[in-house]
Parts: C-alpha cells; structure tokens; sequence
C-alpha cells in the first residue's frame, strides 16, 4: 500500500496498479486499497474500473462517503449524471462537514447541467467549510458563470488565484471571462487533485 502511494505521488500510475493489485488479490477486504485503486483509475481515466473499485469500497463500508465521492466522480466520467448527483449527496450525508464532497456534489449538478443553483450552494458550502482552499472559489466561480452572473464569478476566479497564482485552469477561465480567450469547445476534466487531501 505504502509503495503504491508513494508511485502514485510519483505519477508512476502503472506501476502503482502493478503494485495495488496483488494486495487486493490476497486481501479483498482491504477498504484503502480500494480506494487507492479508484483514485488511480480515475487518474488514468479509467472510469469503468474506479467505478469498479470504488463499488468494492462501498460494499465494505456503505457509509465511508470517500468511495462514494470517487463512484461519483467515475460516473460523471462515464455520463452517468443522475446517479453521480445522488452518489455525491450521499457523500454529504456521510460526513456533511467536508467540503471535498459539498465540492463533489457541485461539480456532478454542473455536469449534469442542471439545478444550477444547487451547485453554486454546494461551492459556496465547501467554501465557508474551508475558506483557505483555492479549488473551492475556483468551483464557485464556473456555477456563478453558469447562473449568467459573470462579475461575481469574475471575483471568485480572482481569489483562487490569488492563493494559487500559477494555475493554467484558473487563468484560462478567467481570460475568457475577460475576453481574452476563447472557450475550449472540449474540455477534458482531469480529477483536480482526486482526494490528496485525505491522504
């Protein structure tokens, strides 16, 4: 496990699986690898097997929200939105004091390209939980956008990157805001740090 994480961290992701799956071979019940396998499948875009390790975690703890948040992610992945939205909620249910999964329940409504109002609740929420992390404003900063409310988006993008100058996504989502830059027609949506946090 410990190896498979520090390849991980090293962004060595196939070697990391290598590693992973003979721990989980001999262990099945083993929740971290798990997880660890889902957020290294969805770092590899394989959103088909972290669905896959993520449903393994949730069999073993229904109520542990990160491998509900990471079937989350592997189903807005796969355009699965309504059930990616109600993996996300559960998450909240989980541990309602987390901003990653409020964060979480954002993105899967923006996704999902409804309840938009929702979604800039939920960004707002991970942010009063933790004001000092930058993907939090970053995230309120597209639902405001998408609520045609394009000054306060402007000033959401600005505070993340205030706190996280060199950040090529923020800056280009902001230089469009500006008309600076044209909008990317396809966007693909890497896992903005899958959960480092959590460790």
């Amino acid at each position: 496990m410990a190896r498979a994480a520090m390849l991980f961290e090293q962004l060595d992701l196939e070697q990391a699986v290598g590693v992973l799956t003979p721990v989980l071979t001999a262990d099945p019940a083993a929740m971290e690898a798990w997880i660890l396998m889902a957020r290294l499948r969805l770092a590899m875009d394989d959103a088909a097997a972290a669905l896959d390790a993520a449903d393994h975690g949730i069999s073993l703890n229904p109520g542990e929200p990160r491998p509900l948040a990471l079937a989350s992610r592997a189903l807005t992945m796969l355009g699965r939105h309504e059930e990616a939205v109600t993996m996300a909620y559960r998450a909240v249910i989980a541990d309602p004091r987390d901003p990653l999964w409020h964060d979480r329940v954002a993105w899967a409504l923006l996704s999902a390209e409804r309840h938009t109002a929702d979604a800039e609740q939920a960004a707002r929420t991970a942010i009063g939980l933790d004001p000092n992390e930058a993907h939090y404003y970053y995230t309120h900063g597209v639902a405001l956008e998408r609520m045609g409310h394009v000054d306060q988006a402007r000033q959401a993008l600005l505070i993340s990157l205030r706190m996280e100058p060199e950040n090529p996504v923020v800056q280009h989502r902001l230089a469009v805001l500006n008309g600076e830059a044209e909008r990317e027609t396809t966007v693909k949506k890497k896992g903005w740090r899958l959960f480092n946090r959590k460790g």
